[in-house]
Formats: structure tokens, sequence, C-alpha cells
């Protein structure tokens, strides 16, 4: 995808939460509540749809949940009500490490992963480790043998394999090599907490840290919480927490081409980098750097639009269609369900985009 995949313009900054209810589709909101009641959008914990900086839906919801796991109980959500992201999170690292490139702290995407980690000099030795670099990383084509296909709730998850392991950074560097680099496609959340790792060694701070000054004060971000491994390592595959409103803030910065206000957070051309296609992913998407891409239909249009996104485990997402100026965000508590991609999906397609009729 080109530049122009991202919408012209500057967002101005939201002083005291997003402006309210102007924009299309008045009954959108009764659209998604006959959905509810239904049956057909189950889980449901907040939905909100931002267009053309202004808020036109938000509504939040209430029923279990839980925190990496951890059952929180019985929850009624609202604005103040902060969120598991998942795998979300892994979205906002590739944020985090376009602005730690433009400061100079981490290695550009053509260096020598394995460089990096110098601690680790066996696997240096291995000529096919060493071809490996940050941005195989960055599009999770290592190749190397990873397996998340697997719930969450099971041992032989390598995402759980990694949190138990007493090396971390070993063991997702010393997975065995099964394709060449850059030839296949494994979702891989070892690949995010690399990127996590070599941002807080660059920055000399914690990744929540780092994060906490670079990306989220800058947006007026105040409130987020980031979950630590056993190891008190802040979990860049999936450990951050959000409010959705503060969500919907990251991806309004995005379609403003990394702008907020007057000041730059994240570097156009980093952007513009991620979201240009890198490895065809199946099911007609395509995957940049830590970003979903795709497109889908809407009356607005007479052709396909393209969308960037963040997915996340239990229905978590950030859903972005720059040519309309549309930023969708959606939680729930569907963890580890095989179907809890059909909620957020018809949300996003039968309700949000269904009812985009104007430009």
């Amino acid at each position: 995808m080109a530049s122009s995949l991202l919408a012209p313009g500057s967002v101005q900054a939201w002083q005291s939460g997003l402006p309210q209810d102007r924009g299309f589709a008045s009954d959108l909101a009764d659209k998604l509540e006959a959905g509810i009641r239904s049956g057909l959008l189950r889980d449901l914990h907040s939905v909100l749809v931002v267009r053309d900086q202004r808020l036109v839906l938000e509504r939040y919801y209430e029923g279990p949940d839980e925190s990496w796991g951890r059952s929180l109980g019985h929850v009624a959500f609202d604005k103040n009500t902060l969120h598991d992201l998942r795998s979300v999170t892994k979205s906002v690292v590739c944020l985090l490490y376009g602005i730690a490139l433009e400061r100079g702290l981490v290695p550009p995407p053509d260096a020598p992963l394995i460089r990096q980690f110098p601690e680790y000099s066996d696997l240096a030795a291995d000529p096919q480790r060493a071809a490996l670099t940050v941005a195989h990383v960055l599009t999770m084509t290592l190749g190397t043998e990873w397996n998340e296909r697997l719930p969450y709730t099971d041992p032989a998850n390598s995402e759980i394999m990694m949190e138990r392991a007493d090396d971390r950074y070993r063991f997702i560097l010393d997975r065995p090599i099964v394709a060449p680099p850059g030839s296949t496609w494994t979702y891989n959340g070892g690949c995010s907490a690399l990127l996590g790792a070599l941002i807080a060694r660059g920055s000399g701070r914690t990744l929540a840290d780092f994060a906490g000054s670079a990306l989220f004060a800058p947006l007026g971000i105040s409130s987020f919480e980031w979950i630590q491994g056993r190891d008190g390592v802040h979990s860049a595959a999936s450990g951050l927490r959000l409010r959705p409103r503060d969500l919907a803030r990251v991806g309004e910065m995005v379609l403003a081409r990394g702008r907020w206000g007057d000041d730059v957070i994240v570097p156009e051309a980093w952007l513009e980098a991620s979201f240009r296609p890198a490895v065809a992913i199946g099911d007609g998407l395509e995957y940049g750097r830590h970003w979903f891409l795709g497109k889908d239909r809407a009356p607005a249009f007479n052709e396909p639009q393209p969308w960037i996104a963040a997915f996340g485990n239990g229905g978590q997402r950030l859903w972005l269609m720059p040519s309309a100026g549309l930023s969708t965000v959606i939680t729930a508590g569907r963890y580890n369900a095989p179907d809890g991609w059909v909620t957020p999906m018809r949300v996003w397609r039968e309700i949000v985009l269904a009812n985009l009729r104007s430009v």
C-alpha cells in the first residue's frame, strides 16, 4: 500500500474526551443493540466508532472478564475501564519501534538480528540464523518453528512456552529453522518480544516506561497497565491494557499520519513502511510490520477500500479505514474461543461499514 493509504491532515488533540454524536447512520446504535438481542453478537464489552475525528458511537456493556487469564469476575464496563488488548499490543509495539528508530535507539530493519543479542554467541555461529534480520521479526517471517494455533490455555502454545522459559530470548532465537527467512509468515509472539527487548535495551528503560513517555503521554493517555511475565519483563506480545477511548486515540493518530495536534508522534515514513504488504497470509489478508492489512466493501465506495487493523485474542480490535476517515475499537470477552473473531467481524462489516453511505 502506498503512502496515500493514510488520511491527510492532522487530528486536533482531544482535551476533554472525544466530540460527541455527529456523522453517519443515526440508527447505528439501534442495529448494534438488535444484533446483541438476537444473539448474533456475543460477549461484547465495548464498541467505539470515530469518523472524521468525531465519535459517532460509544457503547459499553457488562459481563465476565479476565486479565491475561486471571478472572476479574463480572465487570460493568465504562469509559474509564481498562481492558486487555491482547495481541493488539503487538501493533502498539510496532509504533514504539518506529519512535525508537527515529531517536537512534534501535537497529534498522536491515540489521542482522542475532548480532543484537551478543549473549547468544553460539547461535550467531549458525549461518542460517546469521541471515535473520530485524525486518524478519517485524513481518513475522523468521522461518522458525512456532505454534500459536493452540489455545493460550494449552502449555504447548509457543507463547506460553516462551513465558515459562528460563530465558525467553534464547527460547525464541533457538527455535528450529523450518523455512528460508522471509519466505513464510507464521504468527509469532516471540517476534514482538524481540522488538520489546530491543526497545528496552536501546532506551535503557522498561518497555512500559518508554511507551508511557514516548507514545501515551503525548496522546493524553494517563492510565494504562502493561502486564509482566514471571521474569519481570513486560509482555510485548499481549500484555497491554488500555481504555477503549485511548485505543481510539492511537488509531486517530495513525490516521493523521503519525501526528497529534502540532506534534509528530510516530514518523510518517515508518507508518507507510508498516502498512506496506510484506507477505500474504491467506483469506485475502496481508501482513505488514505487525499490522494486518485487507480490503472491504462499503456503500460509500464503488470499490473495496483498504483497511489497517490490530487483532487480539477474545475479540479485541482496532480497525482503521483511512479513505473514510474511520476507526473502530472493539473489546470483547471470548478469550480462546475458536469463533472469537465472528462478533467483531460482524460489527465491522455488517454494522459499521454497511452504514457508511457518504464520504
